[in-house]
């Protein structure tokens, strides 16, 4: 139909995270004569004129009001900061719609909570945040964060389960004024977000620091992220990170993060050599249970050692990313229907205590209504007094 902007159908498909193809299917759109995903490139093109039925269609496919397809332009994406990923363009694209909703959903949140925090006059700048210069070594990055959040190494590994050992470092990054918040998706699982595409966020305010760490990702591996965000709070870089390490700032933050978790010393005192991948894999995983780190932290150590070569590293990334998914697969089995914990008693851990404390405590106060606070909590008003507990 006349007066809409091709650019719009394009923008409002890829930020719904939908390649054409399966765009098309959702639609159902095409033919024997043209296929579904030849039409779409046609409208999206503005050599096809769409009709409002298909516009309608759209609306619920990727989940935008109607009215937005009539906008003249695309509108500005919401920013991210810099983004240290490396992701192949299909992979991009498929993320895209939910990782930009999920950004935007942080920024408001961060924003409300620097508000709250201004209101009872507890916004005190926290010196930490863009302290540090990139040309210091990643060994004396790593000292000061251990030095900034009191980081014991013993006591890490003291826990029985890197759960544990993760909620401990959460609650020393918190302790500090930070906000660590648990985040995979855009609450429910239809807008899964993957590990590959998104591992960590960090947003680096010198009032109300957030860091996101993706919940779809390892337990073993949460503690790792969450030091590498921390370090981008230290260089005071807002910005996306994945699984991959290519970019400078990227392998910089790797290698603080991987410092303080695993010190050289300790890597040293093992026999690496194996006969095989499959040798040097339970070697490593053996070595990195006992230590509440991830396998893929210690092949990483690995690799930047110089003990294993590239290709290496990466044949063994893959095959713990699998094992990965194939114990997740096998728990979720296990469990059957059984009830776990209760939806806010989870909610609550993803959160982190940080927030929820602070939303109970200017509650309390009267500093903070049950509105702004289901908004910081991600949850419905009427909901927010479970999930704080009695004020």
């Amino acid at each position: 139909m006349p007066g809409i902007n091709p650019e719009v159908l394009l923008w409002a498909r890829e930020t719904a995270g939908l390649s054409r193809e399966k765009a098309a299917k959702a639609l159902s759109i095409g033919g024997s004569k043209i296929p579904g995903d030849e039409m779409l490139r046609l409208y999206e093109e503005g050599k096809k004129e769409i009709s409002r039925p298909i516009l309608v269609k759209m609306a619920n496919v990727y989940r935008r009001p109607l009215l937005i397809f009539y906008l003249p332009s695309p509108p500005a994406r919401a920013a991210r900061g810099e983004d240290f990923r490396t992701l192949p363009e299909e992979l991009r694209i498929e993320s895209n719609g939910s990782l930009d909703a999920l950004v935007r959903d942080i920024y408001v949140r961060q924003d409300l909570v620097k508000n709250v925090l201004q209101d009872v006059e507890e916004a005190f700048p926290r010196e930490y945040v863009g302290s540090v210069q990139i040309d210091r070594t990643p060994q004396e990055v790593s000292e000061r964060l251990g030095a900034i959040i009191g980081f014991d190494i013993n006591e890490f590994r003291r826990f029985g389960k890197s759960e544990e050992a993760f909620s401990y470092l959460r609650r020393l990054v918190e302790s500090v004024g930070a906000f660590v918040l648990l985040m995979g998706n855009l609450g429910s699982h239809h807008t899964d977000i993957p590990v590959e595409a998104f591992r960590g966020f960090a947003l680096s305010d010198k009032i109300a620091p957030f860091i996101v760490i993706n919940d779809l990702d390892a337990p073993s591996a949460r503690s790792f992220t969450l030091l590498h965000e921390f370090a981008h709070i230290l260089i005071g870089v807002t910005g996306l990170s994945g699984s991959r390490s290519e970019q400078k700032i990227e392998r910089y933050c790797n290698d603080i993060a991987s410092l303080m978790l695993l010190p050289a010393g300790d890597l040293s005192k093992q026999n690496w050599y194996a006969e095989n991948l499959e040798s040097l894999a339970q070697k490593i995983s053996g070595f990195a249970r006992g230590l509440n780190i991830s396998n893929s932290l210690v092949a990483y150590r690995l690799y930047s050692t110089g003990i294993i070569q590239l290709d290496t590293w990466n044949e063994l990334s893959t095959k713990f990313r699998e094992l990965w998914i194939a114990q997740k697969a096998a728990t979720k089995e296990s469990r059957g229907s059984s009830s776990g914990p209760s939806y806010y008693v989870v909610r609550r851990h993803k959160l982190g205590g940080a927030i929820v404390g602070l939303v109970q405590r200017t509650m309390r106060e009267g500093a903070l209504t049950a509105t702004k606070a289901g908004r910081v909590l991600g949850v419905k008003p009427a909901n927010v007094y479970n999930l704080v507990g009695t004020l």
